[in-house]
């Protein structure tokens, strides 16, 4: 296999893979979110590396807002 062939396959897989997460994100953000949260919470635990829980809490989704302003359309904005 040459290095350009080589080099395009690399370059599909890379827009395959993103286009995957863009209409995961769009269709299912349930379930992205869960997926969020449990490959997440693992890392923030007590007890590990204080790089791991950085990068934990990078990962975990933003809390969800709960209050009598909060409609549920995650725009956490104040309504109006």
């Amino acid at each position: 296999m040459s290095a350009g062939l080589f080099a395009q396959y690399v370059a599909i897989a890379i827009a395959v893979l993103v286009s995957a997460i863009v209409v995961a994100r769009k269709q299912f953000p349930g379930a992205v979110r869960r997926l969020r949260i449990a490959c997440a919470l693992p890392l923030v635990r007590e007890g590990r590396s204080p790089w791991l829980r950085s990068l934990g809490k990078r990962i975990a989704p933003p809390a969800r807002a709960s209050g009598p302003n909060c409609g549920g359309c995650d725009s956490c904005g104040p309504s109006d």
